[in-house]
């Protein structure tokens, strides 16, 4: 699991089993809180949820950002950071390398039992499990979670095999600066963002920025921005009994055609069939 020794934190266990745990931890360190060594007691696979921080482990350093998956070895050193922001909140799931081996053999071509990355950025492919993940947390729902953690592993470490690490690390300048950008994304995620109006925040020009965000997050300011807002409309459309069209809207959407076509796209489903598959699976 995460753990912050000496830092303002809580870790609260969710549901658990043999070879696997899941924790919903919420951090409220800021850049005056000086990071410290801790160590990986499990294989971790944490979900960022809300907030930005520096994570730095022996596969090297990285900023993990909402929709980010934090990748820990077992027995791993680590320390994790909040030079640029304050706070965060991450859905942990822990696993013995025994379960997890388990995991991996059902995969085809993923027989590599460590991470070689620190974290995979927020892929459009991982948005269905985060949804879920951030809804079977707030439901407390234990099965749910347990098919989730099974679930989740099998995707980052099929993902891993043919992942390949970025060959030059951004600047700390540089690393500042974009986590202000990822901040600013997720605060103003419903306001109509354009790449020159990111780039001006960063102080950068549109080309520098498009590539030093890339080099930070792992992907294009677009596919983050999309991918916030997907991710935030599933869990709306779970939630409440608000209508399709007013939630995309208020999601940043102007365009009710290209929500639907988009959300079909990377969720498999049209909002309205996935809001209906979810009520007909709700317990209850």
């Amino acid at each position: 699991m995460i753990s912050a020794a000496r830092m303002a934190f809580t870790a609260h266990l969710l549901a658990s089993g043999p070879g696997w745990s899941a924790r919903d931890i919420v951090c409220t360190a800021g850049p005056h809180d000086r990071p410290f060594e801790e160590r990986h007691d499990t294989v971790c696979i944490a979900v960022v949820m809300e907030g930005t921080f520096q994570y730095r482990s022996a596969q090297g350093a990285a900023v993990l950002m909402p929709g980010a998956m934090l990748l820990g070895n077992h027995g791993t050193c680590y320390e994790c950071g909040h030079e640029h922001g304050t706070g965060d909140r991450c859905l942990s799931f822990s696993f013995t390398p025994d379960h997890l081996e388990s995991v991996i053999a059902g995969g085809p071509g993923t027989r590599q039992m460590t991470f070689s990355l620190p974290r995979l950025p927020p892929l459009q492919r991982f948005l269905p499990l985060v949804a879920e993940a951030e809804a079977a947390r707030d439901d407390g729902d234990g099965m749910a979670l347990e098919e989730l953690a099974l679930r989740l592993a099998g995707a980052v470490t099929a993902t891993l095999a043919d992942r390949r690490q970025a060959a030059h690390a951004p600047s700390s300048r540089d690393e500042r600066r974009i986590t202000k950008v990822l901040r600013w994304i997720e605060i103003n995620t419903h306001e109509r963002i354009t790449l020159a109006g990111l780039a001006s925040e960063a102080a950068m020009s549109p080309y520098h920025f498009l590539r030093t965000f890339c080099a930070v997050a792992g992907m294009t300011p677009y596919q983050f921005v999309l991918g916030t807002r997907l991710h935030r409309t599933a869990v709306r459309l779970r939630r409440s009994d608000e209508s399709i069209s007013a939630i995309a809207f208020e999601m940043g959407f102007g365009d009710l055609s290209t929500f639907n076509r988009r959300f079909r796209r990377v969720m498999g489903v049209s909002p309205s069939v996935y809001r209906a598959q979810f009520r007909r699976n709700a317990p209850g």
